[in-house]
């Protein structure tokens, strides 16, 4: 499928904020994923996502959620400490709360996109951004695809809020996400009966997706980019 691929600035209460979209050039209508990116900002890897996702059949946005230290707010994935300083910088409560509602009012308001069909994925800083758009944001979102993101207690707390489908994604030898916590995340799904699958590829790093990145693990890559895209496909794609 031929896409369209351009920079848009969404507003917000702190300010313009600059998105990724890419668009697939057939005219009708299609469902959205909102698409949040690693704690190395709005990379070329993040962009070359939202153009895969794109290609089968989705508007794709990737806000560039670092705005307020724009210019210098990348990272090559060998600057580990100050991609994850800039991460810890981000307000997780409401300043963030602001800028995904503006970017998903802003995708829910485009002529080219069913406003009920939208689903929301990420990576790293963007999985826990998924998760937390999940609880928060249920009522705006159809479903969420989560990879290898930090949940904070608060969070896990705030499962009960969850309405829409979730899969998360997760390394058996994540470093940053210790098994304990990936049971304790199950635990609270189960707990609560909610609609989740979780898939834990056994011998796979943190960032497992990208194949940037010295972790890239080119078999739990290529099963969960097909699971993400059935995933979308099942909850977003319009029944004909």
């Amino acid at each position: 499928m031929q896409i369209e691929q351009k920079e848009v600035m969404i507003s917000t209460p702190d300010g313009e904020m600059p998105a990724f979209l890419c668009t697939p050039t057939e005219p009708d209508r299609k469902p959205a994923v909102l698409l949040f990116m690693e704690a190395f900002g709005l990379t070329s890897h993040i962009r070359d996502v939202a153009a895969r996702i794109a290609k089968v059949g989705y508007v794709v946005l990737a806000p560039d959620l670092y705005y307020r230290e724009l210019p210098n707010n990348k990272f090559g994935y060998d600057e580990v400490e100050q991609a994850m300083a800039m991460m810890w910088r981000l307000d997780f409560g409401k300043p963030v709360e602001e800028d995904i509602r503006a970017a998903l009012a802003y995708v829910k308001s485009r002529p080219d996109v069913y406003p009920d069909k939208v689903g929301v994925t990420g990576f790293c800083l963007g999985g826990g951004l998924t998760f937390l758009t999940a609880c928060k944001m249920s009522d705006a979102i159809a479903a969420a695809a989560f990879f290898y993101g930090m949940v904070l207690d608060d969070w896990i707390d705030a499962v009960r809020n969850i309405t829409v489908p979730v899969y998360l994604f997760f390394g058996g030898v994540d470093p940053f996400i210790p098994q304990e916590r990936v049971k304790q995340i199950e635990s609270r799904f189960k707990e609560l009966d909610k609609e989740y699958t979780l898939k834990v590829y056994s011998d796979a790093d943190h960032g497992f997706f990208c194949n940037e990145r010295s972790s890239y693990n080119p078999l739990a890559a290529e099963d969960s980019w097909r699971e993400l895209t059935q995933f979308f496909d099942k909850h977003l794609q319009e029944v004909v």
